[in-house]
């Protein structure tokens, strides 16, 4: 239960601030957002503030803020339509009711002329038994009513695609760029509350059964040299070590203004590609404010260099899609993590940021990035390109980013479950 706790808090918050990122830079840019939308599928809870409708749905696999212009379904108010008018106190078109008039006894019925509900906000009709043409003016807030339910219009002006490209630019790669903001805030708070690593030869803390623990060395102890090759920093103590798996090694320290040394015999370890000796010892930690934002900095960045460089092993084809892992695999390794502590649960949740983020920069379609590789054809030909076609693009896109996620799942499955 606890894992499945860590995992929704995790992956909520991952999809919670990437979205954020979309609906904060596309309000600043006067776009009509009509859903910030946590998950997929049927909605399990919402509440509406100002124009926004904000939603919890029941599949947590990702997120999106629906904007204006580009709705799935658009509601037409086409010529011979029969709609209700509802009227503010200024006299304009507050609501258009599309069907079951009958609920709405105030309302005035017109058979539609004309309609302009996105650029001159007017819309004129022929009110029953009077053949007289009236035009009313339409609140630029106005709703459309069906079945009960209110949409908002969208004059063109609050739509995406009558903004810059600037602003079109930032609103979708604000996503992305909080997911980096996001992973450094973690590494900064780790680096508050657990210190920072030092390139001090000390010893920080060490693990119970491993050589170092078992050799008698403690946590404090500085040490001098290994194996008679004097170090001036934990750098220098780690790669002597990593080099000498399952060998006897002499380490001087000192302790409590003493010199002491003891043998040491690091343990063989191996990730499948890179074998290097180990001792059980965790870099010593200082804290202070200037040195947490120094290690947030620098850990968002080496690990967006790591993750960068994994995906560049999976193109080139040193890596396989076995290799990778979807929602399940993910689960799993929240799992193990989960294990070890809160501190280290935070720290994988940061990584499993960059990776969101990294991920969604690519130029696929469906993915930011492929709206950005859009947006970057339509800077160099000077016309951004059919709507249409694009879109079919985007939903081409998805379906393979769906296929490519059943068979990273069905992996997943195999590989935890039906593994021997």
């Amino acid at each position: 239960m606890n894992t499945i706790i860590a995992f929704v808090i995790i992956f909520g918050a991952l999809v919670f601030f990437h979205e954020l990122g979309h609906l904060v830079l596309a309000k600043r840019a006067g776009i009509l957002c009509r859903e910030f939308a946590i998950g997929f599928g049927p909605k399990v809870f919402s509440f509406k503030k100002n124009e926004t409708v904000y939603t919890i749905r029941l599949l947590p696999i990702g997120g999106f803020v629906r904007m204006a212009g580009d709705d799935p379904e658009v509601i037409e108010v086409k010529p011979g339509y029969h709609v209700g008018l509802i009227f503010n106190h200024n006299g304009e078109v507050a609501k258009l009711i599309i069907n079951n008039k009958d609920k709405y006894p105030d309302a005035k019925i017109i058979e539609v002329e004309q309609a302009d509900l996105e650029k001159q906000l007017w819309i004129s009709g022929y009110e029953q038994d009077n053949d007289s043409l009236e035009r009313f003016k339409v609140h630029e807030k106005a709703s459309l009513v069906v079945d009960g339910s209110e949409t908002q219009i969208a004059p063109y002006n609050r739509q995406f695609g009558s903004k810059t490209l600037s602003q079109r630019t930032l609103a979708i790669l604000a996503g992305p760029v909080m997911n980096f903001l996001l992973a450094f805030v973690v590494f900064f708070l780790l680096g508050l509350i657990q210190g920072t690593p030092s390139e001090e030869p000390r010893l920080g803390e060490l693990v119970s059964g491993k050589p170092a623990a078992e050799a008698g060395l403690k946590e404090g102890d500085v040490i001098k040299s290994v194996d008679g090759i004097a170090v001036d920093s934990w750098q220098d103590i780690v790669q002597i070590i990593q080099q000498h798996p399952e060998e006897e090694l002499v380490l001087t320290f000192e302790r409590a203004g003493s010199t002491n040394q003891v043998e040491v015999v690091p343990d063989l370890e191996s990730d499948g590609t890179i074998t290097k000796g180990v001792i059980g010892v965790y870099p010593p930690f200082e804290k202070g404010f200037v040195s947490s934002i120094v290690h947030g900095a620098t850990d968002t960045v080496y690990w967006t260099k790591t993750i960068i460089t994994g995906l560049g092993k999976l193109i080139t084809g040193q890596f396989s899609i076995d290799m990778l892992s979807g929602p399940v695999g993910i689960y799993d390794a929240t799992d193990e993590v989960a294990q070890t502590g809160v501190y280290n649960l935070m720290r994988w949740g940061a990584i499993l940021s960059i990776n969101l983020g990294i991920i969604n920069l690519l130029p696929l379609p469906a993915l930011d990035g492929g709206r950005l590789m859009f947006f970057a054809v339509e800077a160099v030909r000077g016309k951004p390109i059919d709507r249409q076609k694009e879109g079919i693009v985007h939903f081409i896109g998805f379906a393979l980013l769906m296929l490519l996620m059943l068979v990273v799942t069905w992996n997943d499955i195999q590989r935890i479950f039906f593994s021997s």
